[in-house]
């Protein structure tokens, strides 16, 4: 089925590129700034905070991630899409969840799972207050960009001139009625573990992914590791464990044993480096592993030429 439109007329050209975000799905503008996708499914709803660029210059162009995780699982799904560096911080997103609020939307739903990245994390933990008992799943978040509150990250420059201070202001509050909340960051990132600190309620798990950088997401769906996360979260079996079960896929994932190269090279942990690349030998056969492995392999021959890997 053709995805349907709130209005032509109050639709700019991005809007109108969403037009693919799945089967049963409607697009609404939010102001010339954001939009909602709607899809109704089953009782378990996921909602997601997504950048308009990756949804239309990605892979499966004009598609959502949502419509990606939930229409395999039959869950119905909500995306808030952002055009530009917004953080959400809008009026009509505002106005659009208290109306969501108003009509009891939520509570039509077994389950809730709010998820994003970055920016988008920063929203899925902010707007999560909204369905109280939801999941929450954020990929390095911020707790919020307002100057008063923190003055020692200054990534983002221009959003900090937005307003934080209102509703669905500072992220960590808005998390406290969550079922659990599961904030995802690598410690080498040292802002991002900063604001993942910040996050310390009961509900509440910090969950470290060491050598992921500043791709955690692309590195979890690499991985095929993000799907089964969100899956747990909307089953209601979320928890540290079934995570580091998860996580160990990254033993068989390239460009993670390639950061961890860097890293034991970098310390001068040749041994360590080596043991690595033997075991990325074993990896198993994949296009895109495969120039990681073979940059495994000439940077440890340069580092120690004489030693046979």
């Amino acid at each position: 089925m053709k995805d349907r439109f709130a209005s032509e007329s109050e639709t700019g050209r991005w809007h109108t590129l969403l037009d693919r975000s799945g089967t049963g799905a409607w697009v609404k503008a939010l102001g010339p700034d954001h939009a909602a996708v709607w899809a109704a499914g089953g009782g378990t709803l996921l909602v997601t905070f997504e950048q308009a660029r990756e949804i239309l210059t990605g892979a499966t162009v004009g598609h959502t991630l949502a419509a990606q995780l939930a229409e395999p699982a039959g869950w119905s799904r909500l995306t808030l899409v952002a055009h530009g560096a917004t953080w959400f911080r809008d009026r009509a997103v505002y106005d659009f969840f208290d109306e969501r609020v108003d009509s009891e939307f939520f509570d039509a739903f077994d389950r809730v799972v709010f998820y994003g990245a970055g920016m988008c994390g920063y929203a899925a933990c902010a707007y999560s207050v909204v369905a109280p008992g939801a999941a929450v799943v954020a990929l390095a978040p911020q707790a919020t960009l307002d100057p008063a509150q923190l003055d020692w990250d200054r990534r983002f420059l221009m959003a900090r001139r937005r307003d934080f201070t209102s509703r669905y202001g500072y992220a960590p509050d808005m998390i406290e009625a969550a079922c659990c909340a599961a904030i995802l960051y690598d410690p080498a990132q040292t802002l991002d573990a900063m604001h993942a600190a910040l996050f310390d309620g009961p509900n509440v798990m910090r969950l470290a992914t060491p050598h992921c950088g500043d791709a955690l997401e692309a590195h979890l769906s690499a991985m095929a590791v993000l799907p089964e996360l969100i899956d747990a979260a909307g089953e209601g079996q979320l928890t540290a464990e079934v995570f580091f079960r998860l996580f160990r896929a990254r033993r068989q994932h390239a460009p993670y044993l390639a950061a961890l190269l860097d890293r034991l090279d970098k310390s001068g942990r040749t041994d360590l480096a080596r043991g690595v690349l033997r075991h990325a030998s074993h990896v198993a056969e994949h296009e895109h592993l495969t120039g990681a492995r073979t940059d495994l392999d000439r940077r440890l021959r340069r580092h120690r030429p004489d030693v046979p890997v």
